[in-house]
């Protein structure tokens, strides 16, 4: 049963009924998420998991020469910290805001505690996790079998799902980091994107103009992201529609 309490805006807490969320409010701080902001970095101590409640958060995996790709996407919809929910308190992924806004933190330790007390959260925490598991999966796949404009499309969808509205900061070299791509190749498949009069890039900041569009070029890793999240915690990926 969803919380009649005042909601929080992370999506994954409003699930809970009120009386598991009265208990956890206390334990919520609220911070602000600056953009390209690191809030992990890999092997260090995973002191807080974050609930956001506007912004994203990326998840980027690094190689030992450097490079680096996304293998996970965090906004209202979920939480960072799935490590110390499992009881890994150094992970190995780095963590950057690349959408400003804020978020709730909440003491891993503490987080753990909660689990273990309150069999609700632990339910939809533990879903989440599967879920995170199998969109991480399911991202693999695409970043190896898709070609560059599929795995463009499917990103900034996802991206438009967690942001604001339909302009939001981003560059060229920020999105061929998350692809794991270099700059050219992005720039490429951007222009085209803009050129069809699917998006606006100008300065540091992309504009989403024709969404059926950019899901016509998508591959079918985005339907299977948003199928999994309803299947998996009762929620569409899609945010409130966009002004």
């Amino acid at each position: 049963m969803a919380s009649k309490q005042p909601a929080i805006n992370n999506r994954l807490l409003d699930l809970l009924p009120d009386d598991v969320l009265s208990r956890l409010r206390p334990h919520l701080e609220p911070i602000s998420l600056v953009a390209n902001q690191s809030i992990q970095e890999p092997g260090e101590p995973a002191d807080y998991v974050f609930f956001p409640i506007r912004g994203l958060i990326s998840l980027v995996a690094l190689t030992s020469d450097g490079d680096s790709i996304e293998v996970g996407m965090i906004g209202n919809e979920g939480m960072f910290g799935v490590a110390a929910v499992l009881g890994d308190d150094a992970p190995t992924q780095r963590a950057m805001v690349q959408l400003p806004g804020g978020a709730l933190r909440m003491p891993s330790r503490m987080l753990r505690e909660q689990l273990r007390v309150h069999d609700e959260f632990e339910a939809i925490v533990h879903r989440y996790v599967l879920l995170t598991l199998n969109t991480a999966a399911q991202t693999a796949a695409c970043n190896r079998l898709h070609l560059l404009e599929q795995r463009l499309a499917r990103w900034l969808l996802l991206a438009h799902d967690r942001a604001d509205g339909d302009t939001f900061p981003m560059t060229h070299e920020f999105l061929g980091m998350m692809l794991g791509v270099r700059r050219a190749g992005v720039t490429v498949a951007a222009q085209t994107f803009q050129a069809d009069g699917k998006i606006i890039y100008n300065h540091g900041t992309m504009t989403i103009l024709d969404r059926e569009g950019l899901e016509a070029v998508s591959c079918d890793c985005y339907d299977y992201i948003q199928s999994e999240q309803a299947r998996l915690v009762g929620q569409s990926a899609m945010q409130t529609p966009k002004t």
